[in-house]
């Protein structure tokens, strides 16, 4: 799964074009927020059954390659 399209989109008709993973209106930002708050992969599922794991893994890869990305620039 390491197409971004098949993982999180914008649409502005889903919470105001807020980046969501593909097939829910849960927000990535939420994903971040439950990680910063100590809160493991596994209790954010629970919460969101909606995401896929494989999802959840591959969003936080796209994010760890673009903040490299970022840096080495």
């Amino acid at each position: 799964m390491s197409d971004p399209t098949t993982i999180v989109h914008r649409d502005p008709d889903i919470l105001g074009g807020t980046p969501v993973f593909v097939g829910t209106r849960v927000p990535f930002q939420t994903l971040i927020d439950y990680l910063a708050g100590g809160d493991s992969l596994d209790e954010f599922l629970q919460q969101f059954p909606s995401v896929k794991r494989e999802q959840a893994q591959a969003a936080l890869g796209l994010a760890r390659e673009a903040l490299e990305a970022l840096v080495a620039a």
